[in-house]
C-alpha cells in the first residue's frame, strides 16, 4: 500500500496554536495542491483529535477533481477514515455528515460500546485489538481493497506513521511565520525519539518549490515512494502533449546517477519525437551521462519506430540505463509494442506501478474510445 504523510507548519515547526479557533496555515494555492492529492489516493486518513478541533469535511470540493476519479474508475470522493482509540468523536460533525463517500472509524477494543453502536450508525466501524498498530491498520484497507492512503495528520497520527516506518513519502508546506507558543501541537508527539529518520538517516528530498507564499518539500522514505513520485511526475507530463490522433500522449522523467532529473512529453520540440526521447536529448545537451540511470515513463517505452532509426527502448539500452518504471503497456492501436521484453532481455529491470495505468491512459482516451 503506498502511503503518503501530508502537513502544514509554521516556521518554527507548529501544526496549530493555542487558541480556541482554528490556526490557519496553509495559502490557498496549497489547499489546492492538497485537494488534487487527495484525488489521487483511494483513502484519506486523520486521527480522532483532528476530528474534534478542526472538524474537517476532507471533501474535494471540486467537481472537475470528482469527474476525473470517475473516469479513472475510482469513486468520485476518497474514503475517509478516522483512527481513534477510544471511539470519542460526535457523530454530528462533518467528517461523518458531508459527503457521499464511505465513512470508516479504527477503533480499539477498549473502546466505550455506547460510543460504538452511536458511530455505527453514521460509519463502518473496525474494532482491532489494542495495541493499534499501522500494520492492523493497513491490514484492515487492504481487505477492504484500498490501495493508496493520504494521511493528514495531526501529529499523534503523523508520529504514528512516522515512527513505525511504513510511511513512503512525506510533504511539508511551511508557512512564513512563526507560532511561538511551547505549549501548541508540533509536527510530532513526544520526545521518545524512535523515529526511523534520525540525524544518522536522511530522508530522499525530491523537490523543494514555492507554493503561493509556502515552501513545500516532498521527501521519499522509501523506494516506492520514490518511484510513484517520479511516475506521476511523468503522468503529469503526459498531459503537456500537442493533442494527436494518430500518436499516444506520453510523458517521460529521467533520474541521473548524479541525481539530475531530465523531463519530457511527447511531440514537445518535433512532432515526431517521443517523451523518452525528448528527456534523454535534455540530457545528452547537458552533457549528463545516463549510464544507471532510472527512466519513468507513463507508458511502455516503444519498440518499434518508423519515423526515427531507434526506438525508445533501444535508446535506454544504449545509454544502458539500469532501471525502467511505467505504468500502462502500450496499447495495440497503433503497433505491437513489446518495449517491456526487449528491455528485461537486455538486463535492465522494468517495474510497472499498474495501478496508476488510468492516470496514464487517460490524455489518450480520444483514441482509446474509438
Amino acid at each position: 500500500m503506498l502511503i503518503q504523510l501530508s502537513v502544514a507548519t509554521s516556521a518554527d515547526g507548529y501544526i496549530d496554536d493555542c487558541s480556541r479557533e482554528r490556526l490557519v496555515l496553509s495559502h490557498p494555492d496549497d489547499w489546492a495542491e492538497v485537494y488534487r492529492l487527495r484525488a489521487e489516493f483511494d483513502a484519506i486518513l486523520v486521527g480522532a483529535e483532528t476530528v474534534r478541533r478542526d472538524n474537517p469535511s476532507l471533501r474535494l470540493k471540486d467537481n472537475a477533481l470528482q469527474q476525473l476519479r470517475i473516469e479513472q474508475g475510482m469513486s468520485p470522493e476518497p474514503t475517509k477514515i478516522v483512527l481513534s482509540r477510544s471511539g470519542n468523536l460526535d457523530p454530528d460533525s462533518r467528517f461523518f455528515t458531508t459527503g457521499s463517500d464511505e465513512k470508516m472509524v479504527i477503533v480499539e477494543s477498549g473502546a466505550d460500546p455506547q460510543r460504538i453502536a452511536s458511530l455505527q450508525n453514521v460509519a463502518s466501524v473496525y474494532v482491532v485489538e489494542p495495541p493499534l498498530t499501522v500494520r492492523s491498520v493497513t491490514d484492515i484497507l487492504s481487505k477492504k481493497g484500498i490501495k493508496s492512503l493520504f494521511v493528514e495528520g495531526g501529529s499523534r497520527t503523523l508520529t504514528f506513521f512516522l515512527k513505525n516506518g511504513e510511511a513512503d513519502l512525506l510533504r511539508v508546506a511551511v508557512a512564513p511565520f512563526f507560532v511561538g507558543e511551547s505549549q501548541a501541537p508540533r509536527m510530532t508527539f513526544g520526545s521518545t525519539g524512535g523515529f526511523r529518520f534520525d540525524k544518522s538517516r536522511r530522508m530522499h528530498v525530491l523537490q523543494v518549490r514555492q507554493v503561493g507564499d509556502m515552501s513545500v518539500t516532498d521527501y521519499a522514505l522509501t523506494q516506492t515512494g520514490i518511484d510513484y513520485f517520479r511516475l506521476r511526475q511523468a503522468i503529469a507530463e503526459a498531459s503537456k502533449c500537442p493533442k494527436s490522433d494518430t500518436a499516444y500522449s506520453v510523458g517521460a522523467v529521467i533520474v541521473a546517477a548524479n541525481g539530475k532529473v531530465f523531463t519530457g512529453f511527447s511531440r514537445e520540440t518535433a512532432p515526431n519525437n517521443h517523451a523518452e526521447e525528448e528527456a534523454i536529448l535534455k540530457a545528452e545537451k547537458a552533457a549528463v551521462s545516463l549510464q544507471d540511470a532510472v527512466m519513468y515513463s507513463s507508458m511502455e517505452p516503444c519498440s518499434t519506430r518508423k519515423s526515427k532509426p531507434l526506438s525508445c527502448s533501444e535508446l535506454i539500452i544504449r545509454h544502458k540505463m539500469k532501471r525502467v518504471v511505467f505504468a500502462a503497456y502500450e496499447p495495440d492501436r497503433f503497433v505491437r509494442c513489446c518495449g517491456a521484453d526487449r528491455l528485461q532481455k537486455a538486463g535492465i529491470d522494468v517495474l510497472v506501478l499498474s495501478d496508476l495505468s488510468a492516470e496514464a491512459l487517460a490524455p489518450n482516451a480520444h483514441i482509446l474510445s474509438r
